[in-house]
């Protein structure tokens, strides 16, 4: 069985010992660099860019314009392509734009021989715009009068859906009901991975472009780069090698059709472009913001009579992923939560700010911090136990959901929260807690999440797997899906290994995926991989079982009801005995004069099915008042994700997954400027990302309930804990002051107007004075030696707030 087994990584050698090649790592030593002029307007038209000067440097071998470009409207969304028109992903965008609408909007390229022509170039370039009104809020976009971002919709309006579900207005008349109402935002966050977005072209076989590139999507690309230039699509091939990273930036096709067009301009020439760190976080994509009110009517008992909500969402200058992100977002709602009477209607506004697009879970870490917020804010209005809240209310058991086809099979919410609970010791703490008063305080949250496994039925969800035999009884195996550092190819490797017999390390899997040889896979994202893959792989697995004991059947004169393939031989299963080991079979065939067979297997599973995967966070947090900070102390996740295939590699996702849900509560924010729209913190030193330092022990749990959809049971994890470690560490901070904080990051400068609305940080004078207090409390501190075994603990309403020994 390899199925459950912490294999270890099929790429940790190459990794660790630096033999596995990026893209970087590919590029021709002869090949021409490139370097992207940004806009530096928010909104406005290119009138005229000046190139003489620019020309005359020495080493610049072709300015490209705007003006120059292609004229084809297009959509980089890493969506799989429909031929049905009202389901396509919106054309917005061209390779460069004449009209900007947003601060470092792509206005001209320079190709040169290297980087010092290349910047020196970009600097003499000579660009006069026609500047017009810019709009940056996706609630003021709405707004008529607002500045039209495209002219084809004069409204701002990307997408608008509208959700009823029984008679609301009537629902809320019934009497002695509790109205609860907030808003809620999340902010717009970058993904910084550690690999930028690289990509490099050059031309072969007369006008065929090829494109080497670090993508989740090679197959998806190959299309969009086609229809970017108006050319066939058996005419572009795109490569994929290692790849550091993605989280869903690299879902759509950021720089190929630009690397494309550009070596199409320079005689097929290569030409690279390395994206910086500061283009990264201003000119790749970003999380969507979206604001969210919600209007809850409850009985006294908690039951929810009746939910209204509101959500704006901003997609920024393009569509790119767009209305589909809120989309998820609304489906999340009355789902996690069921309600009988439920409203809701959701617009995707274009604004002037860098494009939005897909983020790890796709909507649903900005759903869940809403309606989990939310929950808590019920919770404390009706003094309620927010766990018992959540047992009562979530998805129960038997739910089905008529557009997906989902079915809830086992109690995995209350499951999982149980788990967590224990794990916690929630119970304690939080009855610990209450109550507290003084400078620094502690708290528990908790924070449930729902997620959807794969994209069916809104797209199609296909995966194809080849197996070619090997002489000395090893397997190639080749698939579109990509590995993009989560481990997928560890875990597709154990698939097959258990699909076919063949032990785990004579199974070789070919990691680069290239579109003129890879067989079709829509690619990483969604987590939709070793869900939809596993289909394909354990078809294809059968395929070449059957092959192989057909073969050992003529070979060994055994019925083939009698023989089976066990760790690479051929056994007879009456009595155990091993007749021959698979590669001395392959070679018999191979070289049989009358029936040479070179055994392989290539098969495609289109699935038609999907799956729920649930969680839970519960945090624990200590609030320094006076400093408006917040330590996280502790925090868990709790899965169920099915059966693991590999549980070393699931652990690493959820810590993965655990630390950008901490810097999505705690520290990340993409700061715009409000007079120019300019992204303010395009680097690594303003954009505050978590580290080591601000994570406690991250703990994983799971429950594995078999999943009756999928061939090893297995389903979504790879976006799913990012999903609710944000409200968890809310609500762990709402228990400890009072004070719900329905903005995120929850930094000091957020809490500091939080805390000051709530009047916890008093007037300036009695400010004054709680520092002093402060000061001199901590003065008290004994700091332990190794000498000290007591401590003389400071006076607090919470017991475990007291100072230790040694600990």
């Amino acid at each position: 069985m390899e199925v459950g087994r912490s294999t270890k990584r099929v790429d940790a050698f190459d990794k660790a010992t630096g033999r596995a090649k990026y893209t970087d790592d590919l590029v021709p030593k002869n090949a021409y660099v490139s370097r992207i002029l940004h806009s530096t307007i928010a909104h406005g038209r290119v009138l005229n860019i000046d190139t003489s000067e620019a020309d005359k440097i020495e080493g610049v071998v072709k300015i490209l314009t705007c003006f120059d470009a292609p004229d084809f409207l297009w959509s980089p969304a890493g969506h799989p392509w429909t031929t049905d028109p009202s389901k396509q992903d919106v054309a917005d965008r061209k390779i460069l734009h004449e009209h900007v609408r947003y601060y470092g909007d792509e206005v001209a390229v320079v190709i040169a021989r290297d980087y010092v022509a290349a910047d020196r170039a970009l600097r003499a370039l000579k660009v006069e715009y026609e500047e017009y009104p810019f709009v940056l809020d996706p609630i003021e976009a709405k707004k008529e009068g607002a500045p039209v971002i495209h002219e084809e919709r004069p409204d701002n309006v990307l997408g608008h859906t509208r959700i009823s579900m029984g008679n609301l207005e009537e629902a809320i008349k019934e009497e002695g009901l509790i109205k609860v109402e907030g808003w809620y935002h999340t902010p717009i966050v970058q993904h910084a991975h550690l690999e930028n977005h690289i990509a490099y072209g050059y031309m072969e076989q007369g006008d065929r472009i090829t494109v080497v590139a670090s993508t989740q999507i090679p197959h998806l690309v190959r299309r969009i780069v086609a229809q970017a230039l108006g050319m066939p699509w058996g005419k572009i091939r795109i490569i994929k090698p290692h790849i550091g990273g993605g989280f869903g930036n690299k879902q759509d096709a950021l720089y190929e059709p630009l690397v494309a067009w550009m070596t199409s301009q320079v005689g097929g020439h290569p030409v690279k472009f390395d994206t910086t760190r500061e283009e990264t976080f201003f000119s790749n994509r970003v999380r969507h913001a979206i604001h969210a009110h919600i209007t809850s009517w409850l009985r006294p008992d908690g039951t929810i009579v009746a939910r209204k909500v509101k959500h704006y969402s901003d997609t920024g200058a393009y569509a790119s992923h767009g209305h589909g992100v809120l989309q998820k977002v609304m489906g999340a709602f009355p789902q996690l939560y069921p309600v009988e009477h439920y409203e809701a209607d959701g617009w995707t506004m274009y604004t002037n700010k860098p494009a939005a697009g897909a983020m790890r879970a796709y909507g649903i870490p900005q759903a869940m911090f809403q309606l989990e917020s939310h929950t808590d804010d019920i919770v404390t209005k009706l003094n309620l136990d927010p766990y018992e809240f959540r047992r009562k209310n979530c998805m129960p058991v038997g739910y089905y959901d008529d557009f997906s086809k989902n079915e809830l099979y086992d109690d995995s919410l209350r499951q999982t929260m149980d788990k967590a609970r224990e794990m916690m010791d929630y119970d304690r703490k939080r009855e610990l807690y209450k109550n507290q008063t003084g400078p620094v305080r502690r708290g528990m949250g908790m924070a449930l999440f729902w997620y959807n496994t794969a994209v069916w039925p809104i797209s199609i969800e296909t995966s194809t797997c080849r197996m070619i035999l090997n002489q000395d009884g090893s397997v190639n195996i080749m698939t579109g899906e990509t590995e993009i550092g989560q481990g997928f190819d560890t875990v597709f490797a154990q698939m097959a290994s258990e699909s076919t017999g063949i032990p785990v390390d004579k199974i070789h899997v070919f990691t680069n995926q290239d579109t003129d040889v890879s067989p079709y896979g829509s690619g990483a994202y969604g987590s939709r991989q070793t869900y939809v893959s596993s289909f394909a792989i354990a078809q294809t697995g059968g395929l070449l079982r059957e092959k192989i004991l057909k073969h050992a059947h003529s070979l060994t004169r055994m019925p083939e009801e009698v023989l089976d393939l066990v760790e690479g031989n051929i056994v007879r299963k009456t009595d155990g005995r091993v007749l021959m080991s698979l590669g001395d079979l392959a070679v018999d065939i191979l070289y049989d004069f009358e029936k040479s067979d070179a055994i392989s297997a290539e098969s495609t599973y289109s699935v038609n099915s999907n799956a729920y995967s649930f969680g839970v966070s519960i945090a624990e947090v200590e609030v320094d008042i006076p400093l408006c900070k917040v330590k996280l102390l502790d925090i868990v996740n709790v899965h169920d994700c099915g059966i693991l295939i590999n549980p070393a590699l699931a652990e690493g996702q959820v810590h993965g997954g655990m630390s950008m849900g901490i810097g999505y509560g705690l520290y990340e924010n993409l700061l715009i400027d409000e007079k120019t729209g300019r992204v303010l913190n395009d680097n690594l030193l303003d954009y505050k990302l978590p580290t080591t330092m601000d994570h406690p022990d991250l703990k994983a749990g799971f429950v594995e309930n078999f999943e009756p959809t999928s061939p090893f049971g297995n389903k979504a994890l790879g976006e799913p804990p990012t999903c609710s470690p944000a409200p968890a560490i809310r609500n762990a901070v709402l228990q400890a002051t009072g004070v719900g904080v329905n903005s995120i990051p929850m930094s000091p400068h957020q809490l500091f107007k939080d805390f000051s609305k709530a009047g916890l940080l008093g007037t300036e004078e009695e400010r004054q004075m709680r520092r002093k207090a402060y000061e001199e409390l901590k003065d008290t501190v004994i700091h332990v030696t190794e000498e000290a075994e007591t401590a003389t603990p400071v006076e607090t309403k919470s017991p475990e707030l007291q100072p230790r020994g040694k600990e």
